[in-house]
């Protein structure tokens, strides 16, 4: 399904839907039976983007440490599952996952889906859709007596029902792991006291993870790459970019020229390489590059490692340079030295954790332009914030971190 279809679908079905719920649970809710019950099943549900889960992390971490023996779930797109199981916080077979390749098979996957997460008895769910209306009536659908989700309250924003028992303040000032982590604290405050939660969430909440990858599994993916482009030896410098975004926001995309200008400036030390990543469906666009730098030493390598691979590939190489999207967010896994561009989206909430992750952002007075309050919709058609950001200043963030700094 594109994202326009399901951004059409989440609008027309997804708010009378929410609306109908919402009034199916306030006429029922004389009759049902309060359930009060320690928490021992926690269902996280998330069905966006792939580099969420790698923020929801450290919120899986703290309902283990808040709720001793619970037992973690996770909803997802099938085609993103692989990014939960990368974690290793997850079970995999606690992992529901349906497909969204197209509308038909997506919506028998979920018709059968809702009645086997309802016998599953959870005895909560935390939502962490902020751009969604299904996840809101999956919450609901699925069945657990406490229902944790962001909620707009007065402000403008998208319309999600009124099903959730505790109702949570997204703070557009904090980073999405804090977002996600006041969903999990929500769950030990009283939900008659709206907005929740009202605490203080500290950064340090914030847990790392890292993804190491041995020696063996560093010089199989160089050995790859070699293999492809022997002009890449062993003492190579690997620079790798993602000039890709997903199609959920292409606004996020650098101009695909200046990614082929910084390769040519690049590939003028003979020691630097430049190897662009990316899905299958993103080959033609890194072909573009390969094809426009003409240099032996810049490889295509786009739909050609699993995710798994794709971390190899991080602890072997030197730099990322890429969108803001879902790589960055998979190389704060690792410690690979990582420059991201920000312009429609602030790296104030999304910018990826890590001592090596830095944002390349102009800082335009109509940046950011997407948010939780416009369902990620710009009226933008000319990226200007990131068409700011030049070659000559990419060129020389990335030779700060490659070349040896001179003593005197």
């Amino acid at each position: 399904m594109s994202v326009d279809f399901m951004r059409a679908m989440d609008k027309w079905l997804g708010v009378p839907g929410c609306l109908l719920i919402s009034l199916l649970e306030f006429f029922l809710r004389p009759f049902l039976p309060v359930r009060s019950r320690p928490v021992k099943k926690i269902l996280f549900l998330q069905i966006s983007e792939m580099g969420s889960s790698i923020s929801a992390y450290s919120s899986i971490v703290k309902a283990r440490e808040l709720f001793p023996n619970v037992e973690i779930y996770y909803f997802i797109f099938r085609e993103m599952q692989d990014s939960v199981h990368l974690l290793g916080a997850v079970k995999p077979q606690n992992v529901f996952t349906v497909s969204s390749k197209s509308f038909l098979s997506f919506s028998a996957g979920l018709l059968r889906m809702i009645w086997s997460m309802r016998r599953q008895n959870f005895d909560a769910i935390l939502d962490l859709e902020l751009f969604s209306r299904l996840s809101s009536i999956l919450c609901f659908l699925f069945g657990a007596p406490s229902r944790a989700g962001f909620n707009r309250f007065h402000m403008e924003g998208l319309y999600r029902g009124s099903t959730q028992t505790h109702k949570v303040v997204y703070n557009h000032t904090q980073h999405i792991s804090q977002n996600f982590l006041s969903l999990v604290y929500a769950l030990q405050e009283d939900p008659a006291g709206s907005p929740l939660a009202k605490r203080t969430i500290s950064p340090e909440d914030i847990r790392e993870l890292k993804i190491r990858s041995s020696k063996a599994e560093k010089k199989s993916i160089r050995d790859r790459i070699r293999a492809e482009c022997p002009a890449i030896s062993a003492k190579t410098k690997i620079i790798l970019f993602n000039p890709n975004a997903s199609d959920l926001l292409p606004l996020r995309r650098w101009p695909l020229e200046n990614y082929i200008q910084t390769a040519i400036r690049l590939l003028q030390h003979p020691d630097f390489s430049v190897v662009i990543t990316g899905v299958q469906s993103e080959f033609d666009r890194a072909a573009q590059i390969c094809q426009a730098v003409q240099n032996r030493r810049c490889l295509n390598f786009a739909g050609k490692t699993t995710l798994r691979e794709l971390i190899d590939l991080y602890n072997a190489s030197d730099l990322l340079l890429s969108n803001d999207s879902g790589p960055p967010n998979f190389a704060s896994l690792t410690d690979i030295h990582t420059l991201v561009f920000f312009g429609p989206e602030t790296p104030l909430c999304y910018k990826p954790t890590g001592k090596n992750i830095e944002a390349l952002y102009a800082n335009y007075h109509c940046s950011p332009c997407v948010s939780a309050y416009n369902h990620r919709k710009s009226a933008c058609t000319d990226n200007k914030c990131l068409q700011a950001i030049t070659v000559d200043e990419v060129y020389r963030q990335i030779l700060s971190r490659m070349l040896p700094v001179p003593h005197p």
